[in-house]
Formats: C-alpha cells, structure tokens, sequence
C-alpha cells in the first residue's frame, strides 16, 4: 500500500491516522489536503472533517543517497502544490491567517461564504444578496425550503445572525453590523409585533391593569417599545434578565 486516503477532526489527526496505517515517519510521505475541517452551524449541524492523501515515498538506493540530496533540495519549490510537508501545512495556515487579520479578506464575502456553507450543512442551497445601508448591511437569503433556517419565530435566523456578525468583524478594521433576512421574514415580524403591541396596549388601558410579554430578545423588545412610545395612555418597560427579559404594558 502506498496511498491512504483518511479522515479526522484537524489535519493533523487524519495525518496522524494515515501515518498508522501505512506504518512509517511522517517524513516518509507527502500530504496532499483534500478537504479542509468546518466546525460547522452551532458547533454541530454541518460539521465536516479534514481529509487527507499521503502518499509513500520511494526509498532511495544506497548507490544514490549522496547524489540524491541535493537534486531534492533542488526541486523543492517548484514541487509543493498540494503535497506539502507538516511544516509547509502549518505555513499555510499561519498565512492565511495572518492574512485575514490583515485586511486582506473582504468581511461581507466571508459572511455570505459562511451562510452558504451552514445552509448547505442543512441541506438547502441559498443565495445571498448583499444590501449596504449606513449604519447596517442587510444579507437577504433567498432560496427553497427556507422555513428551517428561520426557525420559530426567526429565532434560528437570529443565531445565525449573530454568528455571521461574529465571522465578519473578524476581518474588518471597524465595527459592521449584519442583519439577515429571508422572504421578508424581519417585516412581516415587525408587522406581528405591532399589531400585538396595540392590541395589548388596549386591553392594558381596558382592564387597567399591566400587561406583561413572553420573553423576546432585545431588537424586538424596542419594536414593541417604539411602537407605544407616542402612546396617549400606556408606558412600557422592560424586566428580568436575558435571556428571559420581557416587556411590560402599564396604564399610565
């Protein structure tokens, strides 16, 4: 056997696991990455392992292991491509890293790259349309099925929000804030909320009593606010702490 093909959690486990099975020194073969490892949506949905190829290398002669040295010190640059050593692996990723710190990757493209890659972890193929507004840019999703990447009452869309957010201020200088929306998911929303809003402001004013909401994160906590600010006969405020902090309806 002189080719393995193996698969692991990092590069380095499917190295080592490739190494075992062939038997020999990790400077007795060439790696070849055929797929590099993703942690994946959450930590589990989508996760996919590094695999590798290592391939055997032919054991010089002893009639040629003088000559042989320098002819492959010689060729080394020209014949790295995919089959690097475990310090040309390591180079790479530095590289690619520093490289990100740097500037050098465009923090929307890696947003819309890490939506893609979490849809595809859900079976669904999206597209994704990039809007730039002042002070926030909105990634519309777009594609089949899509009911399972909003979540109930978009609270899947919402981590998935917050994780893009994560992705892309990893490879911007200054602070950008993203906000995702899939078949006008975050208007029709908004128009639930509303219309809640001014009917339990209604029946807080006809019973006279405070009306108190089910836990919701922040941005539809100041919807609800927003809303009755101008409110003639009801104030609102919130309690509790996240992630069960809710808004309340009082008579003024």
């Amino acid at each position: 056997m002189t080719k393995v093909v193996t698969s692991g959690k990092t590069i380095e486990d499917a190295v080592r696991q490739g190494l075992s099975q062939l038997g020999v020194s990790r400077e007795r073969v060439t790696v070849n990455v055929l797929e590099q490892p993703s942690k994946g949506f959450l930590g589990w949905l989508g996760v996919k392992k590094a695999k590798v190829e290592l391939t055997l290398l032919s054991e010089p002669s002893p009639e040629t292991t003088h000559t042989a040295e320098p002819h492959v010190s010689a060729q080394a640059p020209s014949g790295m491509g995919q089959a690097v050593s475990e310090a040309g692996l390591v180079a790479q990723e530095v590289q690619m890293d520093t490289e990100a710190l740097g500037g050098h990757v465009d923090p929307y493209e890696e947003a819309v790259r890490f939506i893609r890659e979490t849809a595809a972890g859900m079976g669904l193929n999206v597209e994704v349309d990039v809007r730039h507004r002042k002070d926030e840019s909105t990634l519309d999703i777009s594609g089949p099925s899509l009911g399972m990447l909003i979540g109930r009452r978009g609270q899947t869309l919402d981590a998935l929000q917050y994780l893009t957010n994560i992705v892309a201020n990893r490879h911007s200088d200054k602070f950008i804030r993203i906000v995702l929306d899939a078949e006008q998911f975050r208007a029709r929303r908004r128009k639930t909320l509303e219309d809640l809003a001014e009917r339990l402001a209604n029946q807080a004013v006809r019973y006279g009593k405070e009306v108190v909401l089910e836990p919701m994160p922040s941005q539809e906590r100041k919807l609800i606010h927003a809303k009755l600010q101008q409110h003639a006969l009801v104030r609102t405020y919130s309690k509790g702490d996240e992630p069960n902090r809710r808004v309340v309806i009082a008579k003024k």
